[in-house]
Formats: structure tokens, sequence, C-alpha cells
């Protein structure tokens, strides 16, 4: 994902009634100080899925209703924003409080003060977006005759290889965070890797200064501080990962991923035949993995 890029993740059923493809795209949005790509396909029992949209800025939303309006067999899966910005906590002051009385926005906490708050942000974001993708595919996509597909906002790997990584070199995460967040998501890898592989990745570019206008225009409060260089950060990341391919990657497989990229910097909201051509290569890219 260039300029701000867009990551969606897809599943996709197999037509096997034996093995499961779920394959997973990153992409690039603006998200606390972040953006979305798509990115992994995993293997899963009928279906495959393609994990990772992310494109907020890019258009991901408009894109979301695109592929769920091509395929019935096509399924969104979102990223869990809600429960970024409303974390529930216990409180060990006092006898008569209530349990879970305090609620956090840490979506906001990391736009705020994104040095105190990143590395938390980080591990939490991650953590969800696991939960997400391992959770199995709902019974409609396992009963379906075709190819089904979930797309999910984003994926592990995104997470560490972009956003994570940004804000590493941004200073917002120092280098004993940096450390132990590289250990703890490698084990996280090691244990629920064979369950979130990808398969694919879905790369929205689109210019830093169309995705801050798009993002001005969604209107997240959350976002309001969001600067261009940081969108401008987030581009160079997704073009080091999925077009020059200079990232340094840790896993094996992920160096081999095809990539799927669509030029998100036109109003395809607007235009029929620029839609038509995006299911196009949607649907040639699925056949193909």
């Amino acid at each position: 994902m260039s300029a701000i890029c867009r990551c969606a993740r897809f599943s996709r059923v197999s037509t096997l009634k034996t093995n499961w493809m779920q394959v997973m795209t990153f992409g690039c949005n603006a998200h606390p100080l972040q953006r979305r790509t798509p990115d992994v396909l995993r293997r899963v029992r009928n279906a495959t899925h393609l994990s990772d949209v992310t494109m907020a800025s890019v258009g991901k939303s408009t894109f979301a209703r695109l592929m769920q309006s091509a395929c019935r067999d096509w399924e969104l899966v979102a990223e869990p924003v809600s429960k970024w910005q409303n974390i529930e906590s216990g409180t060990s002051k006092g006898t008569d409080a209530s349990p879970q009385s305090t609620v956090s926005n840490l979506l906001q906490m990391m736009y705020q003060d994104p040095e105190r708050w990143s590395y938390t942000f980080q591990t939490y974001s991650c953590m969800s977006r696991l939960r997400t993708q391992l959770q199995p595919p709902p019974a409609r996509l396992l009963r379906s005759e075709g190819t089904p597909v979930q797309v999910y906002e984003r994926s592990i790997y995104s997470d560490r290889y972009i956003f994570a990584l940004n804000m590493f070199e941004l200073g917002c995460i120092n280098s004993t965070e940096w450390a132990v967040y590289q250990d703890w998501h490698s084990l996280l890898v090691e244990q629920f890797g064979h369950q979130v592989e990808l398969e694919g990745i879905i790369y929205l570019r689109a210019p830093p200064k169309r995705c801050m206008e798009r993002l001005r225009c969604r209107g997240r409060a959350e976002e309001t501080g969001v600067k261009l260089e940081y969108l401008d950060k987030l581009h160079v990341q997704h073009e080091r990962w999925l077009v020059e391919k200079s990232t340094e990657l840790h896993f094996e497989k992920l160096k081999r991923i095809p990539v799927l990229e669509l030029d998100a910097s036109e109003e395809f909201q607007s235009d029929p035949e620029v839609q038509e051509e995006f299911i196009r290569k949607m649907k040639n890219f699925f056949k193909a993995l």
C-alpha cells in the first residue's frame, strides 16, 4: 500500500470438503496512527480466508461494500475498533465500586500520547486481531457450493511489519519494548501460525494526500490529530514490504505471498467501470491462489 495503504483479508472456501483455505490480506489505513492493507490467506476447512483489509482512508468501507455486493460468498470481517475504544477494567479502590466500571478509549490514548501508549496499543490490537482470525467461518459460508471468501481488515503480520515497526522507527516504541513485542509476536505465530497463514495480499494503493482527504471526510474523533507526515511514513512501510520487498520478514512463507495491487487513488466509489475492473481482478486473484 503506498500513499495510504489499504489492507484486506479474504478467506476463500475451497471446493474440497476436507480442506479450508483462508486468505488474509494487509492494508494501510489511518489507524491509531496507522493504515491498513489486505494481507493473509489461511487454510481452513472448505473455505478460503483473506485477512487484513486495512484501508480506512483509502476507501476501505467502499471497497468492503463493493466486495460483498459482487459475490454473496465474499464476506468482510471488520477490525474490532469498538474494543479498542471501550476497554473495561475492574477497580481495586473502595469496596463499593462495581466491577468493570472503568472504560478506557485506548485508540484515543494512543493518538494523544503515542510515546506512552504505542506499545500497549500494538500489543492489544495484535491480540484482538488474532482472536478475530481464529474465529471459524460462519455457517453460511461453510454451506456454500461456491468459493467463499472472508476478508479481514488487518492481520497480525501487518500489525508487526507495518504499524508496530513504524512506531518503533518513529521512537514511540523504545528498543526494549520492540524486542519484547517481536519475541511475543514470534511466539504467537509459532503457536497459531498454521491457523492464520497468509495466502494472498490485496494492496489498495493511494497517495497519502488522497488518504488524508478521505480520512477527514470520515471524521473519526480519535483521528483528528493524524498528520500527513504519519501517513507518508505508513505509505513507505507498505511500499517497502509489498512493492520493494525490502522489509526484513521473519517467516519464510510470508516472503512468498502473492500480492494483488489495486489503484485506490481513483474514485472507484462512483465509477462503475473501475468497480468492475476491481471485481474482475479479485476474481482472477482468488482463482489463482
